[in-house]
């Protein structure tokens, strides 16, 4: 596995945040967005989980095409071994949390329910994982949703639901007139600014307060 690490200067330990692409890849906005998250104060890696496939090509509809034919729970697997990497790097302090946006979303979602040493989970419009199995995970959730995202929005209440009956910490925030990706400013089409901005103060003051 190959990846895009940042850090911020000077510390001595950081909590570590992993991020996750995406269905187009490891790609300017993903590294971006790892360097926003190194500014906040964390040590910030987004593995290229296309790199079984040789990694993230330039062309963002390939990417695409790619991604269908990962082995989602061999992507999960290699996840985990991202989150391994960064307790033991140099400059964390051990606590790992992640982000995940799109198809990135859903892998943060899988992700919770396999891996227990996860401390804090934030998923940005992320397709909802199988209601039944939720009971095993451990971390806080912050999961954020656009209001015109109906596809992926449909699962919205099941998954609500099935997180309270086992007694899992989280937030749903649904953002109202946006469309789903409407974080990503590499897209005029999708992106929403307000949406955004409230969307990442929300997320940022999560990880801080979830991994410190």
């Amino acid at each position: 596995m190959s990846g895009y690490l940042a850090r911020p200067k000077l510390i001595d330990k950081a909590p570590a945040v992993l991020v996750i692409h995406e269905n187009r890849g490891l790609n300017a906005y993903v590294k971006d967005v790892t360097r926003r998250l190194a500014t906040e104060g964390f040590v910030a890696m987004a593995p290229d989980l296309l790199s079984p496939l040789g990694g993230t090509p330039q062309d963002a509809d390939k990417a695409r095409d790619m991604i269908g034919q990962l082995d989602a729970d061999k992507t999960v697997n290699n996840l985990i071994a991202g989150m391994s990497y960064l307790m033991a790097y140099r400059y964390s302090s051990a606590k790992v949390g992640a982000v995940g946006f799109c198809w990135g979303g859903g892998m943060i979602n899988r992700l919770a329910i396999k891996a227990p040493d996860l401390k804090a989970g934030v998923a940005f419009y992320g397709p909802t994982p199988d209601p039944a199995l939720v009971g095993t995970v451990k971390s806080p959730l912050l999961l954020h949703y656009a209001g015109l995202d109906q596809r992926i929005n449909a699962g919205i209440p099941a998954y609500d639901e099935a997180l309270k009956k086992a007694g899992v910490e989280h937030q749903i925030f649904v953002y109202e007139g946006v469309n789903h990706a409407f974080h990503n400013d590499t897209s005029a089409e999708r992106y929403n600014k307000e949406a955004a901005d409230l969307a990442w103060k929300r997320t940022v003051e999560f990880l801080k307060a979830k991994l410190a």
